[in-house]
C-alpha cells in the first residue's frame, strides 16, 4: 500500500465547499470575499459567517479548511490582510496559504500556532528560497509552480524539509505565478494585489462581421466564428495575429490533467494534489473531486489508475500533462 496523497479541493462558494467535502476531498481551500485572495470575483468567496459554517461542516466530516490569503498588501493599508489572518485563526482554520513575506512574518509572530503554507504566488521555485521560508517562518508546506517535471520535483523534495503540494487538474497556467502583470497592464487591476485577472468589468463580447469578438479593456483578445465555442478573454489565452496568422501565442485553451503520473508523484515524495477551479461551480467540483478521489485511492493501492471521463469539463475539451512530462528538453 502506497502513501495516499492529500486531495486539496477548490471552493468558491459554500455550495462548492459542501460538494468537495461530500465527493471525498481531504481538504478544501477558499478565500474571503475581498482582495486578500487571488480569486476576488463577484459572487465568489466567503463571508466570515459562511466560513464559520463551512468549517463546522468540513470538520464534522474530517476535512480540513485552508484559507488562501495570497495576494500582496498595499503599502500603508495592511488592515484587510491582517483582519483576514486574524479571522481565519479565530474561526479555527486548519492553515493559511500566504504569499507576501511581511504577512507571513505577521502570522508567525501573532498566530504561531496557525499552520502556514507558502502559496504558489510567492514564486518559490528552488530549494534555497523554500528553506529560507521554513527556517525563518516555519512554513510547513510549499505549493509548487506548474513548471517542474516529476524528476525535478523528486530532486527538490530531497533538499527541502517541508511538504510539497502540486497542481493535478485545472488551468495550465503558463505564466510565473506571482509575477504576471498582463492583466495589470490592460485593466489596471492586478491579480497579485487586487486578486483579479481579467476582471469581468473590463470584458466585452461584440458581434462583428459574423464573428463574436472578445475584448478586454481596449484590446481584442479573440474572435470566434459562428458556432465556435468562445472562451473567457484572458491575455495569456488570447489568439493573436502574427505574420498574417491567428494563433494562441502563450497558451492554448486546454486543461491540465496529470492523473496519468500519479504513481510517479507518489514516488517523488509529493504530499498533496491541488485541483484548480475556485471560480467553477459545485457541479464541476463534485465531478472532478469524485474522479480524482477514485484515481488517488487506486494509486495508493498500487492498482491501475482509472482514466476519468472529465473531457466535458476541460477547457476546450482538451488535456495536457503540462510540464510534468516535458518533451522539449
Amino acid at each position: 500500500m502506497n502513501r495516499a496523497l492529500e486531495l486539496v479541493c477548490p471552493a468558491g462558494t459554500p455550495a462548492a465547499l459542501k460538494a468537495a467535502v461530500d465527493a471525498g476531498g481531504d481538504s478544501v481551500y477558499l478565500g474571503f470575499r475581498d482582495e486578500t485572495n487571488a480569486r476576488n470575483f463577484p459572487g465568489l468567496n466567503f463571508t466570515r459567517d459562511e466560513l464559520k459554517e463551512g468549517l463546522s461542516y468540513a470538520h464534522d466530516r474530517g476535512v480540513k479548511i485552508l484559507v488562501a490569503i495570497n495576494t500582496f498588501p498595499r503599502a500603508g493599508d495592511l488592515g484587510p490582510w491582517h483582519r483576514a489572518v486574524d479571522d481565519a485563526a479565530r474561526l479555527g482554520a486548519d492553515a493559511v496559504i500566504l504569499a507576501d513575506i511581511g504577512l507571513i512574518d505577521y502570522v508567525a509572530r501573532k498566530h504561531p500556532e496557525l499552520r502556514r503554507h507558502l502559496s504558489v504566488q510567492a514564486s518559490a521555485s528552488n530549494a534555497e528560497a523554500i528553506c529560507f521560508y521554513h527556517r525563518e517562518f516555519n512554513i510547513k508546506r510549499v505549493v509548487l509552480p506548474r513548471i517542474f517535471t516529476v524528476a525535478e520535483i523528486a530532486a527538490l523534495n530531497k533538499q527541502i524539509p517541508v511538504e510539497t503540494e502540486v497542481f493535478i487538474f485545472g488551468s495550465v497556467g503558463c505564466m510565473a505565478e506571482g509575477r504576471c502583470a498582463l492583466s495589470s497592464y490592460v485593466t489596471g487591476q492586478s491579480p497579485n494585489m487586487n486578486g483579479v485577472c481579467s476582471p469581468a468589468s473590463h470584458v466585452r463580447y461584440i458581434e462583428q462581421g459574423g464573428r463574436l469578438v472578445c475584448r478586454l479593456g481596449d484590446f481584442t483578445i479573440n474572435a470566434f466564428a459562428d458556432g465556435e465555442a468562445a472562451s473567457y478573454p484572458t491575455l495569456c489565452k488570447g489568439r493573436f495575429v502574427t505574420r498574417g496568422r491567428a494563433a494562441y501565442l502563450f497558451e492554448e485553451p486546454t486543461s491540465l490533467s496529470a492523473i496519468s503520473v500519479l504513481p510517479e508523484l507518489i514516488a517523488a515524495g509529493v504530499t498533496a494534489l491541488k485541483i484548480e477551479g475556485r471560480q467553477r461551480g459545485r457541479a464541476y467540483v463534485a465531478q472532478v473531486v469524485a474522479a480524482l478521489r477514485r484515481a488517488v485511492d487506486a494509486a495508493a493501492r498500487g492498482d491501475p489508475v482509472p482514466a476519468p471521463a472529465l473531457h466535458a469539463v476541460m477547457e476546450g475539451q482538451r488535456e495536457t500533462a503540462g510540464a510534468y512530462e516535458k518533451t522539449w528538453r
